[in-house]
C-alpha cells in the first residue's frame, strides 16, 4: 500500500512537470507583466517589460506586448516636446491593446496614415475616466507638451466614482503568493481556460448555504427604469465631479466614444455644454465584419483599424495634423 503511494504521488508529480513543459513549450499560457504605483499614485506597469498575451485554451488569439520605460505597452517612448505634434490616446485595456502585436497598435495605425505625427498610448485595463485624469494631472508637465488628448469612454463602467483612489484590489494581484503561484506557467493555463472555477464556485456554493439569503424582492418595469435614470444622472454627476477636479481643456480634450452603448442624457449634455468626441458607433454598425475577437469582446484588428480610421478623419477635419 505504501508502495502504491509513493509511486501515484511520483507519477501524478511526472504527468505535471510534463504538462509544465507542453505548456512552456507551446506558449499556452499568457505572461502577465508586473504592476506598480508610482510616486504619484499612479497604477501602471512596470517599465520595458516584455512578453505575449494569451487568449483561448487554443490561443486563439496570441499577441507579442512591450512596456516601455513609461510603463505603457508601447512600440515607442514617450518623448513630447514643443518641436513635434503628438496625439496621446488614454484609456483602459482597449487602448492597451494586449490583444494585438504592439508594433501594430491603433497608435501605429494612425502614424502609417500621418507619418508626421507620433501618437503615445496610455493605456492601462482597469482605466476608468477618474484614473485617466489623475495620469494626466500626475504627469502635468509631460501631458501640457502633447498637441491633443483623446480619452476613451464607456458610460456604463467609466464613470462609476467621482473622485480618484487608488484600486487595491488589482495591486494585491502582486502579493507574494500571487507572484510565486505565477511562475506555475500550467496553473496560469489552468485559471485562464476555466478548469479551476468548478473547485471555486464549489466553495462559493457552500459558503452561500451557511448564509441566510434575504427574501427575492420583485421590481415592475417602472421602477427599473427610475433606478436606470438615477443610475445615469450619478454618472453624469461624477463626470462634472472630476472635471471641477482637474479641469478640462475642451480644444484639447476629445472623447471616444460608442453612442449605441452610452446614455442619451450624457450625450446630450456633451453636446450642450461644446464637448469635443469621437462617435465611431455607425462605422461599426455599417461593416460587414466581425469588429471583436471571438473569445474576447476587445477589438480584432478590424475593430483597431476603424478606430484608428476614425481618430485619422477627426484629426484631419479639424485641422490637428502636422
Amino acid at each position: 500500500m505504501k508502495k502504491l503511494i509513493l509511486k501515484s504521488v511520483l507519477y501524478i508529480f511526472l504527468i505535471l512537470l510534463v504538462l509544465e513543459v507542453l505548456v512552456r513549450v507551446f506558449h499556452l499560457s499568457k505572461d502577465t507583466p508586473t504592476r506598480f504605483l508610482d510616486k504619484h499614485e499612479v497604477e501602471k506597469w512596470f517599465p520595458n517589460q516584455n512578453g505575449f498575451s494569451v487568449t483561448g485554451n487554443r490561443r486563439q488569439n496570441f499577441s507579442e506586448y512591450h512596456i516601455n520605460s513609461s510603463g505603457y505597452n508601447s512600440y515607442r517612448e514617450f518623448t513630447p516636446s514643443k518641436d513635434k505634434i503628438e496625439i496621446a490616446l488614454v484609456g483602459d485595456s482597449f487602448i492597451e491593446g494586449f490583444h494585438q502585436d504592439f508594433y501594430n497598435s491603433i497608435g501605429k495605425k494612425i502614424e502609417n496614415a500621418i507619418p508626421s505625427l507620433e501618437v503615445y498610448e496610455y493605456g492601462y485595463a482597469g482605466y476608468d475616466f477618474a484614473d485617466q485624469l489623475h495620469l494626466i494631472d500626475s504627469y502635468k508637465k509631460q501631458f501640457d507638451l502633447i498637441n491633443h488628448i483623446i480619452l476613451g469612454l464607456k458610460f456604463s463602467n467609466d464613470l462609476t466614482r467621482g473622485e480618484y483612489k487608488v484600486v487595491t484590489s488589482r495591486l494585491n494581484l502582486e502579493s507574494p503568493l500571487n507572484r510565486l503561484l505565477k511562475k506555475s506557467k500550467l496553473l496560469v493555463y489552468c485559471k485562464s481556460i476555466g478548469i479551476l472555477d468548478p473547485p471555486q464556485e464549489f466553495v462559493y456554493k457552500f459558503i452561500n448555504l451557511l448564509q441566510p439569503k434575504p427574501k427575492a424582492k420583485t421590481i415592475d418595469k417602472k421602477e427599473i427604469e427610475r433606478i436606470k435614470l438615477e443610475e445615469e444622472k450619478r454618472f453624469l454627476a461624477n463626470f462634472e465631479s472630476l472635471i471641477a477636479r482637474y479641469g478640462f481643456e475642451k480644444e484639447r480634450y476629445t472623447l471616444l466614444l460608442d453612442s449605441r452603448i452610452t446614455s442619451p442624457i450624457f450625450m446630450s449634455y456633451l453636446k450642450k455644454h461644446n464637448f469635443r468626441y469621437i462617435d465611431y458607433a455607425s462605422s461599426f454598425e455599417s461593416t460587414n465584419r466581425s469588429t471583436t475577437l471571438i473569445y474576447d469582446r476587445h477589438w480584432n484588428n478590424h475593430g483597431r483599424n476603424l478606430i484608428a480610421k476614425n481618430i485619422i478623419n477627426y484629426l484631419k477635419s479639424n485641422n490637428l495634423t502636422p
